[in-house]
């Protein structure tokens, strides 16, 4: 519990092909009904959603490498609004591009009252690549890690607490035709990962990432509902620097707690990760959802008998009303 709230966790890994959160903000109507009910960490990947947000107040935007900290007990999450936002572009993005994204930020700043503090363009191209994996993974490597840090810390040392990045992509679309059509992984979420783990691990702040593509334009084709906000938009910017507004900051001496935690919400074949084998050492209820599958196949019975099996989100929205004890019993 967390002020005398109930406190979960719902989370959607990236680049793993979930059915549900595998796309563009799909996973969103379902958090946001569990919000309504708990304090919810979510990590970016289930809120994201390119032009949209499914962010609301009653959420926690935790990046991965911050959310296994977490779990982990290493670190505790300080609720805060209005944080001091610091934007990275790559210095491979074209002026044009950088122009769209510059007027999407002032956007945000006017529309929504988001604190954009400063922005920094890195002195080398990041040198993002990414590639798909035969199991259907989406993966990938940085080339310049260290400019995207050094371009990060003097934003900090501007007052910003929380740092947006925007690198430049190819076109994804030959990885993964699919995609469009609600099928498939995301071709680019394995590598997105990558970029804003790094930057959270090294400077201890929330972070997350947008990627820029040189083609900018707004396409007219029909596209599968679960994709369709990442086709409507020339960037997808706005989601995150509404995510990191409200993001929860960093504190190994206060805040809340992972002892706090209680429940964890996961896709039904995704359970080989650090939040799921901490919520089992910590005996906090962990739930896999059957609606959603993923390219993986790491099942319940592969991991532990205590893992709460529940056939859809939907399902799991009357048991997280109950107490934790309560819902292990009446799922028994």
């Amino acid at each position: 519990m967390y002020n005398n709230q109930k406190f979960g966790a719902f989370i959607v890994p990236t680049g793993i092909g979930a059915s549900v959160g595998g796309y563009a903000g799909d996973a969103s109507s379902y958090a946001r009904k569990f919000a309504k009910n708990s304090k919810l960490i979510v990590n970016p990947n289930v809120v994201n959603a390119g032009g949209f947000s499914g962010i609301t107040d009653n959420m926690l935007y935790v990046e991965g490498y911050s959310l296994d900290e977490f779990f982990k007990g290493n670190i505790n999450l300080v609720p805060s609004e209005n944080n001091k936002i610091g934007i990275v572009f790559d210095k491979a993005i074209s002026q044009d591009v950088l122009n769209v994204h510059l007027n999407t930020m002032n956007a945000v700043k006017c529309v929504y009252g988001v604190n954009i503090k400063a922005y920094e363009i890195t002195e080398k191209e990041v040198g993002v690549k990414f590639e798909m994996e035969d199991n259907g993974i989406s993966t990938g490597s940085v080339e310049n890690p260290q400019t995207m840090l050094e371009a990060s810390k003097k934003l900090i040392e501007k007052g910003c607490n929380a740092i947006a990045l925007v690198c430049m992509f190819e076109d994804p679309e030959s990885d993964n035709e699919d995609y469009a059509n609600g099928m498939g992984t995301d071709p680019v979420g394995g590598v997105e990962a990558i970029l804003s783990h790094y930057i959270s691990k090294e400077l201890e702040v929330p972070c997350a990432h947008s990627p820029a593509f040189k083609d900018y334009q707004i396409y007219p084709e029909l596209v599968d509902a679960k994709s369709a906000s990442e086709y409507i938009t020339p960037t997808f910017l706005p989601c995150i620097l509404l995510g990191l507004s409200q993001a929860p900051l960093l504190s190994k001496t206060h805040g809340i707690s992972v002892d706090e935690l209680d429940y964890l919400v996961m896709p039904y074949d995704a359970l080989g990760s650090t939040p799921v084998f901490e919520c089992l050492k910590r005996n906090i209820p962990v739930y896999a959802v059957k609606e959603n599958s993923t390219a993986l196949n790491i099942l319940p019975d592969k991991i532990s008998d205590k893992i709460i099996v529940k056939e859809s989100y939907q399902d799991l929205l009357n048991i997280t009303q109950i107490s934790p004890v309560a819902a292990e019993i009446n799922s028994a």
